[in-house]
């Protein structure tokens, strides 16, 4: 009996050292922690997650070759624009210089061209109350006064009467020549000698060739080929054409439209 309560005793007192060991072994309260740990660090940053998707998803569009064609032709794109608008700058710069030279260039070549005669200028013409030919071109460095006329132009008449007088103003002058330039085919050199000789007009006449008439109304108006309107003009010294207002000029609007021509220096 008294064996049977030792084993007893020590059976139990076995049971409760085991079961003390099996706690210290396995503590619930370790496997809360962990579970929480866990479950923590799943949450702990989503961002960072998120990061890790966007950052794969890059790298698995950059891995493909149809996006990473793109990619290369955009910068490409960008290159070439860079070089076209370097190219634009410099083609800029080149059109800028040029026009430079350009203007240079034209400008030059407009007095080249102010300075070159007309072809009537140098047409030959015929002085009716002498018979000798001439060219306007002849009176280089004067001052000449040229009216487009007919005979049967009563404003013709008119106005080289202010002419005659312009030419009492002036007095005798060597660098100023007055021209009457009968423009009407229809008239010739014999009656245009009449005519100025029966009107005391003693100055410089001629007929006008038919392309001679055709290039002034070309180069200064179809009304220089109208005489009723008075036509004149002023060629000054170095060639160059003046043209004057239509209609019956006085003597003294004649002598103040040549003045300053005739005080330039030759």
């Amino acid at each position: 009996m008294k064996n049977r309560l030792g084993v007893s005793s020590f059976i139990l007192v076995a049971g409760l050292l085991l079961a003390a060991c099996s706690s210290q072994a396995a503590p619930p309260e370790v496997e809360v922690m962990g579970d929480n740990t866990a479950e923590v660090m799943e949450t702990a940053d989503p961002q960072m997650d998120k990061d890790d998707d966007t950052m794969s998803t890059d790298d698995e569009m950059m891995s493909d070759p149809e996006v990473s064609s793109m990619a290369e032709s955009d910068e490409e794109m960008i290159s070439n624009e860079d070089s076209e608008m370097d190219d634009h700058s410099t083609d800029d710069e080149m059109a800028n210089s040029e026009d430079s030279l350009s203007m240079d260039g034209d400008s030059e070549t407009v007095d080249d061209l102010m300075m070159t005669a007309p072809n009537w200028f140098n047409a030959s013409l015929t002085d009716v109350h002498t018979g000798d030919t001439f060219a306007v071109a002849d009176f280089d460095r004067q001052v000449v006064l040229v009216e487009t006329l007919a005979m049967w132009c009563s404003n013709c008449l008119k106005q080289q009467g202010q002419v005659q007088v312009l030419h009492d103003l002036l007095g005798e002058r060597d660098d100023f020549v007055s021209l009457g330039v009968d423009i009407d085919p229809n008239e010739n050199a014999e009656a245009l000698q009449v005519y100025t000789s029966q009107n005391g007009f003693d100055w410089l006449y001629t007929v006008a060739p038919v392309p001679v008439a055709r290039e002034i109304g070309e180069l200064y108006g179809a009304q220089y080929l109208n005489p009723s309107s008075t036509p004149m003009l002023i060629i000054d010294r170095h060639g160059q054409v003046h043209t004057l207002p239509f209609g019956i000029k006085s003597a003294e609007d004649l002598h103040t439209a040549l003045q300053p021509f005739l005080e330039a220096e030759m």
